[in-house]
């Protein structure tokens, strides 16, 4: 897909030396490591969204609950009403 859209970003010189730094180590332009970054956490965030994450034992114990009935009074009262009308 081709680029046609900017993103400027203003740092201070001291985080711009270090961006550079490591898109060297990297072996990639500035900007190529900048969109990577920027890229994966785009990645991490809408991953984050989509999913519940829990403790596998508050998992276990959301399952285990599924399967214990909750009380329903309210349902119970009005199974127990006699039907108003009746279908043939």
């Amino acid at each position: 897909m081709p680029k046609t859209e900017r993103i400027e970003l203003r740092v201070s010189a001291v985080d711009k030396d270090a961006i550079a730094s490591a898109a060297e180590l990297e072996h990639v332009s500035t900007t190529v490591f900048v969109r990577n970054a920027v890229l994966a956490r785009v990645e991490h965030v809408r991953a984050r969204s989509e999913r519940t994450l829990m403790a596998a034992e508050q998992f276990d114990a959301l399952v285990a609950s599924l399967d214990v009935p909750d009380e329903t009074p309210n349902l119970a009262r009005a199974f127990a009403h006699k039907r108003k009308f009746i279908q043939r």
